[in-house]
């Protein structure tokens, strides 16, 4: 074959590759806006199908134990409370409720639980049935752990994000892949709304009404997840107009519904006025729950879980609802329950 003909044969396979890239970015949920927000190629074997899954020889699990991992770099949620001291399992203060909470919830499910916020403790997972981030944030990971969890994924381990989650790890594209290909963006200040249950198959979702009231900052994703099967969204029409921002931190972070919050400098004294657009939500669909096998792994992740109640049995509309979704998803990443069906 000459030189001319195979490079010519080269631009047609290379024209049909991206032309099949672009299609492949089109036709997402929620509108032609986000079609362009973006697929990276994370490397890795992800999405619905169950051969993303390395179903491994493993030793039988006789009890399941699970790890909290909640270490923040940036801001903190209030329903964090107080930075944990270092090691495995410290003593929880009375303002660490959403840890407090995932544990009850654990205990009443017969499961065994660790937490811990020491990134020296993420060095060997492999001893939990699911590894659980709550609402960590921004760099929390050294290279040891990236490292470990990474391997953890790859033998087949199950992970749960939550809130916060998807603020976390922004340097590092294979944590977003985890993410199914999405990160947070922005969000408005936390207000009621619904939450509308759209696969009612999955462990996470079955039993729960069509329809529940709730309360969150409701984030907005850029990327907009792709390949995974989304289990659950919030209704944009029914949220509550949300309050105004401004005055000190003290005053921003109650109007966010964050007291007690810490939050970054550069939230609270923009160094300039935005010049630049205004995220516009997603529409008609705005996805607050997900799930996706991942380089061997499976992952169930939920932007939901900002208001302190929502840990507290009974403690807000829609918390006992938020909490068996969660119980129902980390069930499905242990093997406890049929997974992403």
């Amino acid at each position: 074959m000459s030189r001319s003909r195979f490079s010519a044969m080269l631009a047609i396979m290379l024209a049909g590759a991206l032309t099949s890239q672009a299609m492949a970015q089109t036709g997402n949920p929620g509108g032609p806006i986000n079609d362009n927000l973006g697929e990276m190629d994370y490397g890795v074997c992800r999405g619905l199908d169950p051969k993303c899954y390395h179903d491994w020889p493993r030793a039988p699990t006789t009890k399941y134990r699970i790890l909290i991992y909640s270490r923040t770099g940036a801001s903190r949620h209030a329903n964090l409370g107080h930075v944990l001291p270092a090691g495995l399992n410290p003593p929880l203060g009375p303002d660490n409720v959403a840890q407090a909470g995932m544990i009850r919830m654990a205990h009443e499910q017969g499961w065994d639980v660790d937490w811990t916020e020491d990134v020296t403790q993420m060095a060997s997972l492999n001893g939990y049935n699911a590894v659980i981030f709550l609402s960590t944030s921004r760099e929390i990971l050294d290279d040891t752990a990236k490292t470990a969890l990474r391997q953890y994924m790859r033998a087949g381990g199950g992970f749960v994000a939550i809130h916060n989650a998807f603020g976390t790890n922004y340097t590092w594209p294979y944590y977003e892949g985890m993410l199914g290909g999405a990160n947070f963006y922005d969000h408005l200040p936390a207000r009621e709304g619904d939450v509308v249950i759209v696969d009612d198959k999955d462990a996470s979702t079955k039993g729960l009404p069509k329809r529940f009231h709730y309360r969150d900052e409701w984030y907005n994703l850029v990327p907009f997840p792709t390949h995974v099967r989304f289990l659950a969204t919030t209704d944009e029409k029914s949220w509550a107009t949300p309050p105004k921002v401004g005055g000190d931190a003290k005053s921003i972070a109650a109007t966010m519904g964050e007291p007690g919050a810490i939050l970054p400098d550069y939230l609270v004294h923009p160094r300039y006025p935005s010049v630049v657009g205004h995220h516009p939500g997603h529409g008609d669909f705005h996805p607050v729950a997900w799930c996706q096998y991942y380089d061997g792994g499976k992952v169930w992740a939920t932007t939901l879980g900002h208001d302190t109640r929502t840990y507290q049995p009974h403690g807000m509309p829609g918390a006992d609802e938020f909490q068996a979704m969660l119980i129902g998803g980390i069930k499905s990443v242990m093997g406890a329950a049929p997974f992403c069906q």
